[in-house]
């Protein structure tokens, strides 16, 4: 917990903005999963190489992907991390040094959001009294312990929708014949992104058919030119 903001609001209400953190690591994790997959599996079987071939590369993306996926959300959101911390030791030395000013500062915030002066004030020093801290990191930083970053966790996540929903297209890959390998493998990815769109979408509170389009556009133009660079390589005997 980052050091000066307490535990979650009490009586808060359970909007969907305090698993972002969460969420956009396990949607990067999954999109990214499925479509870097399907695409080097689709661009492999494109050249023509055996089953083995095609799953041995379909297999090291899968691991290689995760543990970058991993690597990479951890290292972005410890730098947020970090950004946080630096912000609550400025606070705290700032209100250690100008309390009244600080208190002034918190009251014009609350003027801004449309309270009179008076009530402004009154508001401030009420809130400062209870949790002088929290107050500022809260309505002056917009830090609060369920918006805060978590590294770990968004490694975690990330690397494990990653690994799962890239075995989609590389199970499809398995177990399709020669002829309908490049097809099925193609249509288990579209279909599995066209789900993850979807999901994606209602859990934001967006529109889940322009979310599943949206990724569906992406993927399938990521598959279309892997396709095309492995028919050109396998045509060029590589």
């Amino acid at each position: 917990m980052v050091d000066g903001i307490g535990e979650n609001e009490q009586c808060a209400e359970a909007h969907r903005s305090g698993a972002s953190g969460w969420l956009r690591a396990a949607v990067l994790g999954a999109d990214d999963g499925v479509v870097s997959t399907a695409s080097l599996l689709i661009g492999v079987a494109a050249t023509s190489a055996s089953r083995g071939q095609i799953l041995v590369a379909g297999v090291a993306g899968l691991v290689a992907g995760a543990l970058s996926m991993a690597a990479g959300e951890y290292v972005s959101v410890s730098a947020q991390r970090d950004a946080e911390l630096a912000d609550v030791a400025l606070e705290k030395r700032q209100l250690a040094a100008d309390p009244r000013g600080e208190l002034t500062e918190l009251a014009h915030i609350y003027e801004m959001r449309g309270l009179d002066p008076a009530l402004a004030r009154r508001v401030a020093e009420q809130l400062s009294a209870h949790d002088r801290l929290r107050s500022h990191l809260r309505d002056e930083l917009g830090l609060s312990d369920a918006m805060r970053a978590r590294p770990l966790e968004a490694g975690l996540v990330s690397a494990a929708s990653f690994a799962s929903l890239a075995a989609l297209p590389l199970g499809a890959a398995a177990v399709a014949p020669a002829g309908l390998r490049l097809l099925l493998t193609t249509l288990v990815a579209l279909a599995t992104l066209g789900v993850l769109g979807a999901v994606g979408g209602h859990l934001a509170g967006a529109s889940r058919p322009r979310a599943a389009l949206r990724v569906l556009l992406g993927g399938g133009l990521a598959m279309l030119v892997s396709a095309g660079i492995g028919r050109l390589l396998g045509l060029a005997g590589l």
